[in-house]
């Protein structure tokens, strides 16, 4: 497996496991296939290319596995911060340690980033395995959205996460 940062030749593969997940796991995002089946090419490269976010991707023999995005805050006030977004592992893929290895590397990406002092995350509450991996890593729960997020006429809570770096 190797991980690493996406670039713009990335975008069609990106596009498919980012459609992948939204269509597999709705609950786990709070952005739907319904609305991103339509984005074009061109919004997947500049997703890619943003000078604040970065995303990072495992690949087994090539093909994109699983995906993580890592988000700068930009604000004077919330500059120390940053967010992860998006994880999501191919189903074939699990149960390899994918996961653990994208965060990993999210989290090194954040440390060498100046001033970037706590990194957070949410999470679907009912989502044990992510939540044990959030865990494992550092991140402890700091709060609980009721109604979160609502798929297919379905309410989901979700828990913000944070870790100190």
């Amino acid at each position: 497996m190797k991980i690493r940062i996406l670039n713009e030749t990335d975008a069609s593969a990106y596009r498919a496991i980012r459609l992948e997940g939204l269509k597999n796991r709705p609950e786990a995002f709070g952005s739907s296939f319904e609305e991103e089946q339509h984005f074009t090419i061109n919004l997947f490269k500049s997703r890619i290319q943003s000078e604040f976010a970065f995303t990072f991707g495992a690949f087994e023999n090539e093909a994109l596995a699983g995906v993580v995005t890592l988000v700068k805050e930009t604000k004077i006030k919330l500059k120390h911060k940053a967010s992860i977004f998006a994880m999501y592992v191919s189903p074939y893929y699990r149960g390899k340690g994918i996961g653990k290895e994208l965060m990993l590397e999210a989290i090194k990406k954040a440390k060498q980033l100046n001033d970037i002092e706590q990194l957070q995350l949410s999470v679907v509450s009912t989502n044990q395995s992510a939540k044990q991996l959030y865990t494992s890593l550092g991140f402890s729960e700091y709060g609980h959205e009721k109604r979160a997020l609502k798929a297919d006429g379905v309410y989901y809570d979700e828990d913000h996460m944070v870790l100190f770096l």
